[in-house]
């Protein structure tokens, strides 16, 4: 069982077990080690990260320990996951490693680690790498005149923002478009706004201020609000708000109301089956997608397959069943026709597209069904705690589960990136959802050593 690698990588607070100098180290020999595949070529890695104060301490004992074991390192800077993963592929990379904690706080840092195929490594693969972190230090290293060695490059940026753009309709332009985009002063914050306007857009940026402590503070898909007050101050005809990472996103339309990231699977989806660039009548999303989507496809003849929450999972399912579009409700977006992993810029310019063919107003456009009545709670526990595992809980979930019947469902699961336990329930009934909701978050609160454990913010949808 894999005791450091979550849903989406190693993740943790900054310069404490598992995100310090050492594991980071540690994480790149054995990496390095299991990724050396033979032969005379030289072996290499690339490495990209976000804005988090963090980034320094990590990326160079990352460095350390890949040069160590004899593979050669191209240090990218700030650039969003989704470029990483690209680039490990087009640079024809053993290894890619991207440096980033995605939507936390910058207190928190993670290492994301893609293949030479520009895909997440399997679990499988995780499980190896562990095993090969617990060696001494002083196992297989390179022999002095075998070290890898280090450079930057300072193309990688240009060369994400074409090939993002070459995504866009041949053709097409934005001009004439206002759009705000939040780059949650985080890792997008150079290269979202020019490629929106290289395509013509007037582009209105926020969130492109880093200083290494404000990633996904008050800002990004994380916390819309500036981006709805931006685009109505502007009188944009579209908001992006993207996070840290920029590996997902949320949108706006013209009136300020803010669009999930159903809205726009479901968008993408049937515009994509209208054009014939649907691979297959189906597309990916999770556990967690709203019930009216899945209706809303159905009614066009998609059908709607769910997948654990995390997008490596949506991947997976994606890869195995010959879907080429999947997402999550929090803004992940897979196109894989473009790119191996959830990408919020090639995302937002599909959803340009479709709006600039229309020839409508995104309030228009983005409304693509009614969702079904849904509530989300999320209840802090400590970290290590297992609540769901305790009978009081379960007794709470199979009661919701009968008041729901058949037109409804529950969801209870712990989160892979915080110590949280997220309850969900849908149904046609918004205050019997609720009711069953706050049913199941008052067992998990008792069960989780017995004391008042603080919630974070509810939502109703």
């Amino acid at each position: 069982m894999k005791k450091l690698f979550g849903t989406d990588g190693i993740r943790g607070t900054a310069n404490t077990f598992p995100m310090t100098p050492e594991i980071a180290l540690r994480l790149g020999m054995a990496a390095g080690t299991f990724f050396r595949n033979g032969g005379d070529r030289r072996h290499s890695v690339v490495i990209g990260k976000d804005t988090r104060l963090s980034g320094y301490m990590i990326e160079p004992a990352l460095t350390a320990g890949f040069t160590a074991v004899g593979m050669d390192v191209t240090l990218f800077g700030p650039l969003p996951t989704p470029a990483v993963a690209m680039m490990t592929r087009s640079l024809r990379a053993d290894l890619g490693v991207m440096i980033s904690a995605s939507h936390n706080h910058f207190a928190d840092n993670g290492l994301k680690l893609f293949g030479p195929d520009g895909y997440k490594l399997s679990d499988a693969i995780e499980m190896e790498i562990e095993k090969l972190m617990a060696r001494a230090l002083d196992q297989g290293l390179a022999a002095p005149g075998q070290l890898g060695r280090a450079q930057r490059i300072d193309d990688s940026q240009a060369r994400y923002v074409e090939i993002c753009k070459a995504t866009f309709p041949r053709g097409m332009s934005l001009v004439g478009k206002r759009v705000v985009v939040d780059c949650a002063h985080g890792a997008a914050y150079k290269v979202a706004p020019r490629m929106l306007w290289e395509l013509g857009a007037e582009v209105f940026p926020i969130g492109v201020e880093p200083n290494g402590l404000n990633i996904n503070e008050e800002c990004g898909s994380t916390d819309p609000r500036g981006l709805r007050d931006a685009v109505l101050r502007y009188r944009a005809d579209l908001g992006i708000a993207l996070d840290g990472d920029s590996d997902r996103l949320i949108l706006c339309d013209e009136k300020g109301h803010m669009v999930d990231g159903d809205q726009l699977l479901g968008l993408i989806a049937l515009d994509w089956k209208r054009k014939g660039m649907l691979r297959s009548p189906k597309i990916v999303a999770t556990i967690m997608s709203n019930l009216g989507l899945e209706k809303r496809l159905k009614s066009a003849g998609v059908e709607l397959l769910r997948a654990k929450v995390g997008d490596r999972y949506v991947i997976e399912k994606m890869r195995a069943d010959g879907c080429n579009i999947g997402g999550e409700q929090s803004g992940h977006i897979i196109l894989s026709d473009f790119s191996t992993t959830g990408d919020g810029m090639i995302a937002a310019l599909q959803v340009l597209a479709a709006l600039v063919e229309s020839g409508k107003a995104a309030s228009e456009v983005l409304h693509v069904f009614d969702p079904a009545p849904q509530a989300l709670r999320n209840v802090t526990v400590s970290r290590g705690s297992d609540p769901l595992a305790t009978d009081k809980v379960q007794q709470a979930i199979r009661a919701a589960e009968k008041k729901l019947g058949k037109t409804g469902r529950v969801v209870v699961r712990k989160s892979g990136t915080e110590p949280l336990i997220r309850v969900m329930a849908e149904g046609e009934d918004l205050r019997l959802v609720g009711e069953v909701v706050d049913e199941i978050v008052d067992a998990v609160k008792l069960a989780a050593s017995g004391a008042a454990i603080p919630e974070t913010a509810s939502q109703n949808a």
